[in-house]
């Protein structure tokens, strides 16, 4: 395990960074119905860091599990993080309808009739008269597994060690808990301070930001995980964390470039 305080880990702090900086932009916007919602619209700037975010956290949770595989052979923490990477992976593709907007694919009879937004995905599917998978099942998943996995088990935790290695042993791991409070305070912010349908969108993102850089710093730095590291010399750690944390700037730039060339395409 890495002993390191995380308000001096730089994958951390850029992570809440990234959150702060895209609620301020939400709030200094809100004003103008037409940049929020531009902010908020599918394949917005919020939209596509969800699916890079996404997407590069599905990467880091396959190399992880792959490189564990490599030095000490099958067991049921590689297999949990290579079964997350593919539900991550999964998770991407969903956030922009498996690539049908960028593609310009026409949805099929069965989701136009069953989709709430007529695309090719699951969780906006049907449910009843007008509830969807994402709105009547999913949100409520995430609420529960997001309090139990940032709140309860860290606390927990603390004085029951054995916790988390058992949540390590099933290749989960445990974020800190100052880092999780930070990123529900600034979900909760983002729904008290904008006004709009589509505001969900920010604490989605918000979670999106948190995981990749959580997940990062666990698997491939060491930081409260217990079990062995991708990166375990202190000078490779001391590099990769800094590399890691323009690598997440970079991508909240590449998010703002796709939603404007999302923009002029659509104008």
């Amino acid at each position: 395990m890495l002993n390191r305080k995380w308000y001096s880990h730089p994958v951390l702090l850029t992570g809440i960074a990234i959150n702060v900086f895209v609620l301020l932009l939400a709030v200094s916007v809100k004003g103008s119905g037409e940049q929020l919602a531009r902010l908020l619209t599918e394949d917005g700037i919020v939209e596509w860091m969800q699916f890079l975010t996404f997407a590069m956290t599905a990467g880091l949770l396959v190399f992880a599990g792959a490189e564990r595989w490599r030095r000490s052979g099958i067991d049921l923490a590689t297999v949990g993080m290579l079964g997350l990477g593919f539900v991550v992976a999964a998770a991407a593709m969903e956030e922009i309808s498996w690539f049908q907007r960028i593609l310009n694919v026409q949805s099929s009879e069965f989701f136009m009739q069953n989709n709430r937004q007529g695309e090719t995905n699951l969780h906006n599917l049907a449910i009843g008269s007008s509830g969807s998978i994402h709105k009547t099942i999913m949100l409520k998943m995430i609420l529960l597994v997001g309090l139990t996995h940032n709140v309860v088990l860290p606390l927990l935790a603390r004085s029951r060690p054995a916790i988390r290695s058992f949540v390590e042993k099933f290749g989960g791991y445990l974020p800190p808990l100052p880092v999780s409070l930070l990123y529900l305070v600034l979900v909760a912010l983002s729904h008290v301070l904008i006004e709009h349908p589509r505001k969900g969108e920010l604490g989605e993102m918000f979670g999106a930001v948190h995981y990749m850089s959580t997940v990062f710093a666990a698997y491939f730095l060491g930081f409260g995980y217990n079990q062995p590291a991708v990166f375990q010399q202190p000078v490779e750690t001391g590099l990769v964390d800094k590399l890691f944390s323009g690598l997440m700037a970079f991508l909240l730039l590449t998010a703002w470039l796709l939603s404007a060339g999302a923009g002029a395409m659509m104008g």
